[in-house]
């Protein structure tokens, strides 16, 4: 054999084998994770197919002023064609009902509040999840029966920390008790400016709900419920408009087992 023929084979055991497992095993653990992590893009970033808005004062399925659009790939809650508010309330419902699941979206406040919007609703938007089925919406109905998770921007002075909650006809178990409080602050951070944030939010039913910002869970809480006791278990998913403009970069979800 070989001086040349020797050195093949050595080489070829000391250092292909261990390449081979390293190279052959990799693959499989990046398929593994991916297959079990199939996000839905509820936002397509081309148009609104999927949601349906609803404004207090007109029937289902008017978007009042051209209000929820799309632009350059962004879901856009644009307040450019309104002269003023006037309490007309929005929201932008997704098509499914969802229970278990995950829910991540980017999002930024942009431009300003439109004239008569109420003050506590400057740079203030949400996620409204467990919402009652839009049929359902009486035509003058303010809010949704659900839970909302809201988006909150800074103000460039003090804390308005972003992901507290709200509970438009509903209530909810916080620290252990029932809390029937409408407005539950929950420390979150706060982003000044046009800044694009990222949250998720993750729903397992009645038994738990979190917001979470980067790795960090904002707040944890339990059995939402309809004011009269009613578990809610599951519901639509909807976006508000509440008189400040924001922009959408990605909404996406992962549907979680019971």
């Amino acid at each position: 054999m070989t001086l040349l023929r020797h050195f093949s084979l050595f080489f070829s055991r000391r250092f292909m084998l261990p390449l081979i497992a390293i190279c052959g095993f990799q693959p499989s653990l990046a398929d593994d994770s991916t297959s079990k992590e199939t996000w839905i893009q509820l936002f397509n970033g081309k148009d609104l197919d999927g949601w349906t808005p609803k404004f207090k004062g007109h029937e289902l399925g008017v978007n009042l002023h051209d209000t929820f659009k799309v632009e350059d790939g962004l879901l856009v809650i644009d307040y450019s064609k309104w002269e003023e508010f006037n309490g007309k309330f929005g929201h932008l419902f997704y098509k499914t009902p969802y229970s278990h699941y995950r829910l991540r979206a980017t999002y930024r406040f942009v431009g300003e509040q439109v004239k008569g919007g109420p003050a506590w609703a400057i740079r203030n938007n949400g996620f409204m999840i467990h919402c009652q089925d839009p049929k359902t919406l009486a035509k003058d109905q303010d809010f949704p029966n659900s839970i909302e998770v809201q988006l909150l921007g800074g103000l460039g002075k003090g804390d308005r920390g972003t992901l507290n909650i709200c509970t438009p006809g509903t209530q909810l178990v916080w620290d252990g008790a029932l809390n029937k409080n409408h407005v539950i602050e929950t420390g979150g951070p706060t982003f000044d400016g046009d800044q694009w944030v990222s949250v998720e939010i993750e729903v397992r039913g009645d038994e738990v709900i979190k917001h979470i910002v980067g790795d960090t869970v904002v707040c944890e809480y339990s059995k939402p419920q309809l004011d009269d006791g009613t578990p809610l278990t599951g519901g639509y998913i909807s976006i508000q408009a509440e008189s400040s403009p924001t922009e959408f970069k990605s909404i996406e979800l992962l549907p979680l087992d019971d």
